[in-house]
């Protein structure tokens, strides 16, 4: 087969990989400097403290060397990446108020339906900026508040300065410092003393522009006693060059609260994801990442806890499936700085045609941690002869006594299982989607229904494409 017909055939096959005609209002050039941060912030009409934020970041930034372990981040080029590209002039409350191309978009990817069906509020990001929010009523008349960051910088100065790059410093890593100088978007989230959101607020995350960056900023505090699932989908379409996806999350999870935050990823193959999560929990507080990675050329992502009061709990249930030219290098970091501390952390890695799955993760208990208790249990499942599973993990333990349990398991997919499926009248290519949704099965059912169907889906579209 041409590569020409490889093409053609992958462009059919993702689903959400269409293009649309590019749609802008302002779009800065390839390339980054402080002419373009500083335009980026002009252009969003910031207050001058962070306007000097994205400056001092920028110095930090160029400071900051590549990372030399991970993913192979050899070919990233970043005077390649517009860092900056607003598509509308305004946000919409309503759908049909949007441009078509966006409007289309978005119909395309369903994301309207869930929002009548089963979310609380929706926040809808294309390229660089929301374009679309709502959230019910109700949750306003709480003192529920969900809004883009942009809007959070201006409505809530106080409390997004008390927050904002305090738990994911600039100086954290090279992607932090790039995403603090030029983010744009992202959401902001607070739940005041003892609300319970009932259902999900939805964050969608769009990439149609070839040769992207977006680096959108999520904050989310979540006051004593409260509890809020949070939900994040991203999508973009197939190019021949690359784009570049570099968010930061910070999630505070004070006294007795409770979070959860569910990713689905489903990037086309020339992405690049670079990702920086990491929340705080305190005293009885809950923190659960849900972390769904199918898509992207290669991801580097690592959701952290911070478990600094008495009694908190932390949890990340991740899944990372590699397919061919494809590198996901993913998983968590559990931090224990309080006593009766808990966490758990299961990975479910597979790797098929080639592609190379890696769970790298961190588990630190320090001095005055008594009680501590820990679990990682890292599950991988190779399709074939020819791809490749990596446990990386790192497990240091300053205080005697605590208990640290770490599993690792590698499987095949086995012949005897597949004929047992196929005489059932199951294809080749079903019977694999079965097995391996079987698999991942510990956490998909941590999701709702939903996104645990569309990954379903994804995962079936993916063994399907990898037969014959």
């Amino acid at each position: 087969m041409s590569k020409k017909q490889q093409k053609k055939n992958l462009d059919f096959d993702y689903k959400q990989g269409f293009k649309m005609p590019e749609v802008s209002d302002i779009k800065t050039d390839k390339g980054i400097d402080p002419e373009t941060v500083e335009a980026i912030s002009r252009y969003k009409k910031e207050p001058a403290w962070m306007r000097n934020f994205r400056l001092k970041s920028y110095d930090i930034f160029c400071a900051k060397k590549m990372p030399s372990w991970g993913a192979d981040l050899s070919n990233l080029n970043f005077d390649d990446i517009i860092y900056f590209l607003r598509a509308t002039k305004r946000q919409e409350k309503s759908w049909d108020d949007l441009p078509e191309e966006i409007k289309e978009t978005y119909d395309r990817l369903g994301i309207p339906e869930h929002e009548k069906n089963w979310l609380a509020g929706v926040s809808a990001q294309y390229e660089s900026e929301v374009v679309y929010e709502s959230v019910q009523k109700e949750l306003t008349k709480q003192g529920v508040i969900f809004c883009d960051m942009d809007t959070a910088v201006k409505k809530y100065p106080d409390l997004v300065k008390k927050y904002f790059s305090t738990l994911i410093p600039a100086s954290d890593n090279k992607f932090a410092a790039l995403n603090s100088a030029v983010w744009s978007g992202g959401s902001f989230v607070y739940v005041p003393k003892g609300v319970h959101v009932t259902m999900p607020l939805q964050a969608y995350f769009r990439i149609n522009t070839e040769q992207f960056g977006q680096f959108e900023r999520t904050l989310i505090i979540a006051d004593e006693g409260s509890r809020v699932h949070y939900m994040e989908g991203c999508t973009a379409p197939i190019y021949s060059t690359d784009s570049l996806h570099s968010a930061v999350v910070e999630v505070f999870a004070l006294k007795n609260a409770h979070v959860r935050y569910t990713t689905v990823q489903n990037w086309s193959n020339n992405i690049y994801n670079l990702v920086t999560k990491r929340a705080r929990a305190e005293e009885g507080a809950t923190m659960e990442w849900i972390d769904c990675n199918i898509g992207s050329g290669v991801t580097m992502k690592y959701p952290a806890v911070h478990l600094v009061g008495k009694g908190a709990r932390g949890e990340v249930l991740s899944i990372a499936m590699a397919g061919k030219g494809q590198t996901q290098d993913a998983g968590a970091k559990m931090v224990h700085l309080a006593p009766d501390t808990t966490s758990r952390v299961v990975s479910k890695s597979i790797a098929k045609d080639g592609g190379t799955s890696t769970y790298r993760g961190l588990v630190h208990v320090n001095k005055g941690a008594t009680g501590a208790k820990s679990f990682v249990q890292c599950d991988a499942l190779l399709l074939d002869d020819v791809s490749r599973s990596d446990t990386c993990p790192t497990i240091t333990v300053l205080e005697p006594g605590t208990q640290t349990e770490h599993e690792a398991t590698v499987e095949k997919i086995g012949d005897e299982k597949l004929f047992a499926l196929m005489r059932l009248g199951l294809s080749e290519g079903a019977a694999r989607g079965m097995l391996v949704n079987g698999f991942m099965e510990e956490v998909t059912k941590e999701i709702p229904l939903e996104y645990s169907l569309e990954l379903y889906r994804l995962v079936n579209m993916e063994m399907e494409g990898s037969i014959g």
